[in-house]
């Protein structure tokens, strides 16, 4: 068996050598094939049988695209730029896309570089993966496109930074950065520094502009107060001066203030029980106020002058004046049962003492008539009261004044 094959091995290796210029063209041509088929679709991405749909793309400017350019969706190539037409307004981009990729009408479309050199492309950037797609004949609008800005206009806004610039400025900070070892790495981290800002100020340009003219606007301010500055850093000057001067002072108030900073957490912490109990009585006070602010109102009108002014309209033309009415005042009938005034006795208050009479205009208790919450009914006593009823008695402590009968014993026996 090993003979065997031995044997043909050697009659196709003779017969090869015997053909090998024609072997040597066969393998070159499909050498060529293989190399032209690689190119064309691997490299070129040339595809006779993909199915593509084409969209308008509106841009400002061409920003260095130019015809077979790439189209991409975040990066990933899924079309290329067939044409490109001038317009009044700006640059149509022809694209031709995968029908198989669907793309969202509402994407950001931006032409991006894949390097410093060129090789620009235009880049979608779409904001959800919802619908409606773009399709056969869409167009993309101006203002959801963006272009890199232009070589010219990034030298002619270099050109006026280097204006602003003073050479000799520059050439203190060269000279002061090559004192030391370390000045190229200083020199690395104020560059990389100042990146970092652009990069965070580029965030938030419109309220960058607006800073800057902001700050315009103060430094101008400050270049015009100048004198006064002056005034004010040499009286500032003179306090920090006798600041200086009042230093031992200072250092003893330091020593004992946390003496007494102590003192006055004790007293909290020894006094926080009642202090809880007088905050829940004020609470339930300012809500009773609260409820009768309109009382309060009428009893404190604000059209009265103050007594200092009552007083005062007393004194005129060389002399006190008063008035002495001497005519008898309407009294109050309060319906309770009427008392001997010469008893000697204390007897409990009357519990319900209201004035019977309704006319405002007597003013009789006219805490009877002030504005009362909704709701309240305590204007009169309570329906079917005892006028009669007395308060409790009058709780007895140690501290309670005794008030014993001081009249004769009743009844009176009469004389023989």
């Amino acid at each position: 068996m090993i003979d065997v094959v031995s044997r043909f091995i050697v009659r196709v290796v003779t017969a090869g050598y015997r053909r090998r210029t024609w072997l040597s063209g066969v393998a070159l041509v499909l050498t060529l094939v293989v190399a032209s088929g690689y190119l064309l679709l691997g490299a070129l991405r040339v595809n006779p049988t993909a199915s593509t749909y084409r969209v308008t793309i509106h841009l400002p400017d061409s920003g260095g695209l130019l015809v077979d350019h790439d189209v991409s969706v975040r990066g990933v190539a899924v079309g290329r730029i067939a044409a490109l037409h001038i317009t009044a307004a700006g640059v149509d981009a022809i694209a031709d896309i995968a029908d198989d990729i669907k793309i969202p009408a509402s994407s950001q479309v931006r032409v991006s570089g894949l390097s410093a050199a060129g090789e620009q492309y235009i880049d979608f950037q779409p904001t959800s993966d919802r619908g409606p797609y773009l399709s056969a004949g869409s167009v993309v609008d101006q203002r959801n496109t963006a272009t890199p800005v232009p070589l010219s206009t990034v030298l002619a806004d270099a050109n006026g930074v280097l204006a602003q610039t003073d050479p000799n400025q520059l050439q203190l900070i060269r000279r002061e950065l090559s004192m030391t070892a370390a000045g190229p790495g200083k020199l690395r981290d104020i560059i990389d520094g100042g990146t970092f800002l652009l990069s965070t100020l580029d965030s938030v340009l419109p309220q960058t502009v607006s800073l800057l003219k902001n700050t315009r606007i103060v430094l101008g301010t400050v270049s015009a107060l100048n004198t006064g500055l002056a005034a004010t850093s040499r009286n500032v000057g003179r306090t920090l001066t006798g600041v200086t001067e009042m230093d031992g002072g200072y250092r003893r108030l330091l020593e004992r203030t946390p003496a007494l900073l102590s003192s006055i957490d004790t007293l909290f912490s020894d006094n926080s029980e009642t202090m809880v109990s007088l905050l829940g009585n004020l609470v339930s006070t300012s809500q009773l106020l609260y409820l009768r602010v309109p009382a309060l109102n009428a009893l404190f009108p604000n059209y009265r002058g103050s007594t200092l002014d009552a007083v005062g309209t007393a004194f005129h033309d060389h002399g006190l004046w008063s008035t002495l009415d001497i005519y008898p005042r309407y009294t109050c009938d309060y319906g309770t049962p009427r008392r001997v005034p010469s008893a000697a006795d204390y007897p409990e208050p009357f519990l319900y003492t209201y004035c019977r009479d309704d006319d405002p205009e007597v003013l009789i208790r006219g805490a009877k008539n002030a504005p009362r919450p909704a709701g309240d009914d305590t204007a009169g006593p309570p329906p079917g009261a005892d006028l009669g009823q007395t308060t409790d008695p009058t709780p007895k402590g140690r501290f309670t004044i005794p008030t014993p009968y001081g009249g004769p014993t009743l009844p009176i026996e009469p004389p023989h």
